[in-house]
């Protein structure tokens, strides 16, 4: 992947971190990827961060960053936002205390009460976002803000699991006003348009691990994309996932950012020893080394399951993988 690619686009939930704990694998191989000439810059949907408190977290898990390598959804936001609203104006903040200094310094006048009449209302996560915030939102909705949400993640990789993302609380405010909000961080492209550009990568790898936000971003962004199963997006998912959510790789961890692999054999195609054909709606997994993997046989079904679109991928993907051989019976277990 190193002599491959010259930059690294980086999700973080998920994918470098989960909480506050780094994912195993992770510091160590983007360390080394950046010793053999990687640039890295780490492209996230969480707006609760500064770009240098994202850097300082960076450093302190051991993976010296500077904050210019940070691209976050509130930044975009507030690139979103400035098509709307002209210096001075006054844009209602949902979010936390560095989402408000990043209006500010772009010019704006951050207000926290519809009552001040803003012209947008720009949202993003915060542990601190409850009835209060989200109800001025709505309230300025009502009489008119443009609406920018910073990103739509359901959820939120955390130590503890999966916590209510910032799409959950936008979905309340959908529910309250009916209005859907433009969102700017993935899966639109422009996250990963300005990461490249700040590092003046031509050949830029996408990482990620959930597929309607890194992945399809990516896709969007026309990069190649590589797919960890360290963070919400899984097998089954994978599995099902329509032509614009599809990587071009699927890995275990980062590690495979340095180990001596032939990137061909991360691309779904059968391997391991493993078979996959077409009957109907299921996909019949047969076959299988003593060695074979659970990720291999992944690859083999995806094969199938990405190949026609007509037979139901793409449409919510094959009803059932269903394994015949005992290899395929282990591997398949080992989704769940």
């Amino acid at each position: 992947m190193s002599a491959r690619y010259d930059a690294l686009l980086l999700d973080l939930d998920g994918t470098v971190w989960a909480g506050d704990t780094a994912i195993p694998n992770a510091v160590e191989a983007v360390s080394v990827a950046k010793e053999k000439g990687l640039a890295a810059a780490f492209v996230t949907n969480n707006a609760s961060k500064a770009p240098a408190d994202v850097a300082e977290k960076l450093s302190g898990m051991g993976l010296a960053t500077e904050p210019s390598a940070v691209m976050t959804s509130a930044q975009a936001a507030v690139l979103l936002a400035a098509q709307y609203a002209h210096p001075g104006e006054k844009i209602l903040v949902v979010g936390a205390p560095s989402f408000v200094e990043l209006v500010r310094a772009a010019g704006f006048e951050p207000v926290f009460s519809a009552d001040d009449m803003p012209v947008a209302v720009v949202h993003g996560h915060s542990p601190d976002n409850g009835w209060k915030q989200l109800s001025e939102a709505a309230l300025a909705i009502r009489q008119g803000a443009r609406y920018i949400a910073s990103n739509l993640d359901t959820t939120l990789p955390m130590g503890r699991g999966f916590m209510v993302g910032n799409g959950s609380m936008v979905a309340a405010v959908t529910s309250a006003t009916g209005v859907v909000p433009q969102a700017a961080g993935k899966p639109e492209p422009a996250m990963f348009d300005l990461a490249a550009k700040s590092l003046g990568a031509t050949r830029p790898l996408v990482v990620g691990d959930r597929l309607d936000t890194d992945i399809a971003g990516g896709v969007a962004a026309k990069m190649d994309v590589l797919h960890v199963l360290t963070g919400v997006s899984g097998p089954l998912a994978l599995i099902a996932a329509p032509p614009e959510q599809r990587p071009t790789f699927i890995a275990e961890d980062l590690r495979v950012l340095v180990d001596d692999v032939d990137p061909s054999t991360l691309r779904p195609a059968p391997q391991g020893g493993f078979t996959a054909t077409r009957d109907g709606e299921e996909i019949i997994l047969d076959g299988g080394d003593e060695a074979g993997t659970p990720l291999q046989a992944l690859r083999t079904v995806l094969a199938v399951a990405w190949a026609d679109s007509d037979a139901g991928a793409g449409q919510g993907g094959p009803a059932v993988v269903k394994p015949v051989s005992d290899a395929a019976r282990a591997a398949t277990q080992a989704w769940w």
